[in-house]
Order: structure tokens, then sequence, then C-alpha cells
């Protein structure tokens, strides 16, 4: 609440510092004229309200999706001293158009699975879908099917079946093509005319695709994660006479080599017992 206050305040003492807050990273955005420009603000609120702000660079809101169709089990038994758990559910999970979301279809005839049972099914899913698979970003655009299944006329139970769909999901997805998807962002460069054709060789590099060049304005689509220190950089090679924009424009998948990055960060997090996201 201090924190909020402080930033809060700063934001309408100082234009030039901005703050935002992403609900997808539930994270605090920042920005200012630089890193020194932030500092000094960080440090008059530390002053000013007597708190500890923890910092570090705005995380990329990531998703998984998949390419492939994959089908498979999910099960989960559990046999104590007492009563049992037992769920036992069979998933077909394909792509959905980018924006459709998900979509959960119940195709179980014959009461392989009681209807009682079916919401904790699709529950399951939809946390194992939150939680992220493979490097845990939520997963969009897909399609679950249940299309068979069996139960425990005494161990069943909402909590084994949401466990065995969770499960089961976990499984297939590794099966069904992961990919990761980034962020692509429009981005609108104000700059001296003399400035032009560096601003747009940069963007180049950080793999952006130029749309319009004007005598001093550069637009482009740029991925969210290549501009993470921009305003640094623009200030950098501009002397100080350079602005920028950003709003976002859509989700792409991420090279190859960007994806095995990212699970690969993930997987050593859990290794060590962590389970945030890549950054």
């Amino acid at each position: 609440e201090k924190m909020g206050l402080g930033l809060g305040s700063f934001a309408h003492e100082d234009p030039t510092f901005k703050m935002s807050y992403n609900s997808e990273t539930k994270e605090t955005v920042i920005s200012g004229m630089g890193d020194v420009h932030l500092e000094v603000i960080l440090k008059r609120i530390k002053e000013r309200y007597n708190i500890d702000i923890e910092i570090g660079e705005p995380r990329i809101p990531y998703k998984e999706a998949i390419v492939g169709k994959a089908k498979g089990q999910g099960k989960y038994k559990k046999q104590t001293g007492g009563r049992g758990q037992y769920g036992d559910t069979w998933l077909e999970i394909e792509p959905l158009p980018r924006g459709k979301s998900f979509e959960f279809v119940n195709k179980i005839v014959g009461g392989a699975i009681p209807k009682n049972y079916i919401p904790s099914v699709e529950k399951g899913i939809k946390e194992a879908m939150a939680g992220g698979v493979i490097a845990g970003y939520p997963v969009v655009d897909l399609k679950v099917t249940l299309f068979d299944g069996s139960y425990h006329e005494v161990d069943s139970s909402d909590m084994a079946f949401k466990i065995a769909a969770s499960m089961g999901f976990k499984k297939i997805f590794q099966d069904a093509k992961p990919i990761l998807l980034e962020p692509i962002v429009e981005i609108t460069v104000n700059v001296p005319p003399e400035f032009v054709g560096e601003v747009t060789g940069d963007l180049n590099k950080r793999r952006g695709r130029v749309s319009n060049i004007e005598a001093d304005k550069v637009v482009a689509l740029v991925p969210q994660g290549e501009i993470s220190k921009y305003a640094t950089d623009l200030r950098s090679f501009t002397h100080g006479q350079g602005t920028f924009s950003t709003k976002f424009s859509h989700y792409e998948q991420v090279p190859p080599q960007t994806q095995q990055k990212l699970v690969s960060i993930y997987q050593k997090m859990k290794e060590e017992g962590g389970v945030e996201r890549a950054k």
C-alpha cells in the first residue's frame, strides 16, 4: 500500500515517470528517463515512506500453446488404510486459432464418468493450463475433449478426477508439439532525421519488422522481450534526442533457440526447488 502511494505520488509530481500494473505478470511496471532517473525516484520513495522496493526487469508475458494433436490417459489412483482415491480420464487436445483461448468438450457416453465429476475434470485442466507445462507460462488457444474414462463407486471423488485430468493434460500436452508465444508490440520512434538510419538498423537487430519510415519517425513491429532496455539504448545513440512509444499488437511463435532457452531455465528452476516462470 505504501509502495503504491509513493509511486503514485511521484508519477503525479513528475510527468516523465510513469507506472502501471500488469495483471498477467502481477507486477507494477515503472518507466522513466533511464536507470539513473528511476534510481533517484526509488531512493526518494524509500526515504519518504521508509519502505524497501524490490526491482528487476519486467517479465515478458509469454504464453504456451500447441501446433499438433495428441490424446492419452490421466489416471489417479491412491490406496490408503481407509477410503482411497480414484479418477480415470482419457483426453484429446488440439490447437485452436490465436485468440480463441480454450474450449472444453464432454463426449462421455454411457456413464463412463458420472456427470457430477465432469466439472472437476474441466477444473483440473484449467488449473494445469494456468500454471503452464513446459516453461511455466499460461496455456492458450486449445480444445480439450474428454472422450472416455472410468470411476470407482467408493473411491472416486471430485478431487481425484481433478488431479487425474491435470496429470493427464500435462502429459498429453508434451506430445502435442508445444510452442511458446511472445508478445509483439508496435513501436513508434521519433528522432532527428540524422538518426533514422541508425534506429532502423537497431530495430532490425532486435528482430523488428519496420513498417514505416518518415523523415523523423520509424514505426516497427518488434518482440517485447527485445526492447526491455530500449529507453537507455535509444538515449545513448541519439544523445538524448529520441523518444518512443509502444502498444501491444499480437502474439507470435518464438524462434526455436529462444524457446529452448526459456524451457531450460524453467527446468533448472524446478530442479532447484523454485517454480517461478522463466524470464
